[in-house]
């Protein structure tokens, strides 16, 4: 028997959607499901989900990074002034080593003077602090909605973890990366064996779900994204048909026109 997968997907069609029972219901009917090598797939159920969420603020405290710390504190601090009541904050510093700058809060006063331990240091192990996030502070979560948003330009620079491993780690767990993302310090030079930054985060955001947003609009960044979770998060779920379980399922969730959707792209073996 194929368990359900459950798949986290933002929709906008207009305006925000209004609210009665049945909008699943006929947001459903305007969606099409193609997964197991392109073949449609029946949906089963899809609701809004309006729990709080689990955010972890992942910030690039490397020596070289274009940003200056006032710029890192600011972009960090918009989300402890737009987070909805229940959601959680946990700050997160990164160089060679992940830091935890502020345990999870609500406390905008207590997030504020935890950033005073900022600094810029070191080179950017991007993939190993995601995988330290994704493995020791959301893991346990699991159930519960889960994000992480990173702010940097993408850039690692000497990690263990691969960007393969970690991109697929994170579309296990069902955890959604958006990027506030500061200019590049390669400018687009081709590196060895590692993705550029750019395409880092492209496909970060692409095969999770999250969206990328400038780090010169931190306020207009917190503000969507903290809306996005509460009001436009949904969980679809289906029965695979033809995938023999434990093997990797592609994913393509379509909207009829004037519905925009996205979703993780990918549900790797469990």
């Amino acid at each position: 028997m194929y368990p359900l997968l459950e798949e986290t997907t933002r929709f906008r069609k207009g305006e925000r959607p209004p609210r009665f029972p049945r909008l699943g219901q006929l947001l459903a009917a305007s969606l099409t499901l193609a997964a197991d090598n392109g073949v449609q797939q029946d949906i089963r159920n899809l609701s809004r989900d309006p729990s709080p969420a689990r955010i972890v603020l992942l910030v690039d405290n490397s020596l070289t990074i274009r940003a200056d710390v006032e710029k890192l504190e600011g972009a960090t601090l918009e989300f402890a002034y737009e987070i909805y009541e229940g959601d959680k904050l946990l700050i997160v510093g990164y160089d060679e080593q992940a830091e935890i700058v502020a345990d999870w809060t609500d406390d905008s006063k207590a997030i504020q003077a935890s950033l005073r331990s900022f600094r810029k240091k070191g080179e950017p192990h991007l993939f190993d602090a995601l995988a330290a996030v994704a493995d020791q502070a959301l893991r346990p979560l699991a159930g519960q909605k889960r994000t992480i948003v990173v702010i940097s330009d993408g850039l690692d620079r000497g990690s263990k973890t691969s960007f393969e491993q970690i991109l697929s780690e994170l579309q296990r767990l069902d955890i959604s990366v958006y990027f506030i993302q500061a200019p590049d310090r390669t400018r687009g030079a081709i590196r060895r064996d590692v993705p550029k930054p750019k395409q880092v985060i492209e496909k970060l955001v692409e095969g999770t779900g999250g969206l990328t947003f400038p780090i010169d609009q931190p306020r207009d960044a917190a503000n969507a994204i903290c809306d996005e979770l509460r009001k436009s998060r949904y969980v679809l779920s289906y029965m695979p048909s033809s995938m023999p379980f434990g093997e990797t399922r592609r994913l393509l969730v379509l909207g009829d026109q004037g519905i925009t959707v996205r979703s993780k792209t990918m549900q790797p073996p469990n």
